[in-house]
């Protein structure tokens, strides 16, 4: 009896992926570069891309710039106006030269403008001043520079202290039980300073108005809820998280006076229910700091908790959303490794979890700025 050995056939190479090696094999060539670098009809894209490649290369110093202008308190410094170097090296204890070469990098990033002989804002640095949350933002970045001392490292799972999970507490202990409210501190006010922008974002795409009373879950300190009772006087309010911010959100919500509007429930989502009564569940930043499975049981108690022809609101940050280069992927997917858990996601993906926790009319929203968040709206 014979044996018939069998081939596997590769699958055939469609003409888009010939093109692509073409492509490849060509950029990749030193004499390409070189002739389409003096080329009049190719320099300028071969000037653009070499002036890509480098910013990938100095991207760190670029942050680290940013860091020490924040750290410095540098914007702040120059928001009343203008100062000399020897103002603003004797206000941060820098040596006067060492303050010459910060305030160079930072001006040709444009964080800094040179006026003569002293330093002001520029348009960064000015756009900066007007969103507390990119610099509470940046602050924070210290964490993840620590883990990423070792990028390989980090990818391959070797054991190591994690600095940013240990900043993202819940991410160590879900259920919440032993976390302090000093454990919950630093990324209860890190959310609390960027969620204005957010909210404003968010708010402008699905405004609230025909809603009687909102659910926030993992509301924080409140501040979604306090824009969103601004923008609709008219909404009975609720929010749910751990216990420790939960506490926080009461005091915060208490001193904004609308302690006779919200109802506050502390709990985990991953292991308990969730209040009912609310027309209008929001999910802001939540749902991409975890994995898929703890977003699929969420969605099913979302699903559960709404009445029929309830909405759930959902804004954070998307893959694909912004157009262009792909920041929130080239941000969030190495954050949220260092984090320990939690993926970026398209709003396509989003839409399956969705349908399968059984929501229906899912639509995707519109915002001013899809880089800071997009939303999708999703009826029960």
């Amino acid at each position: 009896m014979s044996t018939v050995v069998r081939h596997d056939t590769p699958p055939p190479i469609s003409l888009i992926d010939r093109w692509r090696g073409w492509r490849d094999a060509l950029l990749a060539s030193a004499a390409f570069q070189r002739w389409a670098s003096a080329f009049p009809l190719t320099r300028p894209i071969a000037r653009r891309r070499a002036a890509e490649l480098f910013d990938l290369c100095a991207g760190f110093v670029y942050s680290q710039t940013l860091a020490a202008c924040v750290q410095l308190d540098l914007f702040e410094t120059l928001r009343a106006g203008p100062c000399d170097l020897a103002a603003l090296a004797s206000r941060a204890v820098v040596p006067e030269a060492a303050m010459e070469s910060l305030c160079e990098a930072a001006s040709a990033l444009q964080l800094l403008e040179r006026r003569g002989a002293c330093y002001g804002l520029g348009p960064l640095g000015a756009a900066l001043l007007g969103n507390p949350g990119i610099a509470a933002m940046v602050r924070h970045h210290a964490a993840l520079y620590a883990d990423l001392t070792d990028p390989v490292a980090l990818l391959r799972g070797q054991d190591r202290e994690r600095r940013l999970a240990q900043y993202w507490p819940y991410a160590l202990d879900k259920t919440g039980d032993a976390l302090t409210r000093d454990s919950v501190a630093p990324y209860t006010a890190l959310m609390a300073a960027s969620q204005p922008m957010i909210a404003d974002v968010v708010l402008a795409a699905y405004p609230l108005s025909g809603h009687r009373c909102l659910l926030d879950v993992g509301g924080g300190d409140g501040s979604f809820l306090t824009a969103a009772a601004r923008a609709a006087p008219q909404l009975q309010l609720k929010l749910f998280d751990l216990p420790e911010v939960a506490a926080i959100a009461q005091e915060r919500l208490a001193k904004a006076g609308l302690a006779d509007r919200v109802t506050i429930t502390a709990g985990s989502f991953y292991d308990d229910a969730l209040p009912t009564g609310a027309d209008v569940i929001s999910l802001i930043r939540v749902v991409h700091d975890h994995d898929d499975e703890a977003v699929a049981r969420l969605l099913a108690k979302l699903r559960a908790a709404l009445p029929d022809d309830g909405v759930l609101l959902l804004g954070e940050p998307m893959r694909e959303a912004a157009g262009g280069s792909d920041g929130v992927s080239a941000y969030f997917e190495i954050y949220l490794r260092a984090m320990g858990q939690g993926r970026p996601r398209s709003p396509a993906r989003l839409r399956e979890l969705l349908h399968a926790a059984g929501f229906s009319q899912v639509r995707v929203l519109r915002t001013r700025i899809p880089l800071i968040a997009s939303v999708i709206v999703a009826k029960s």
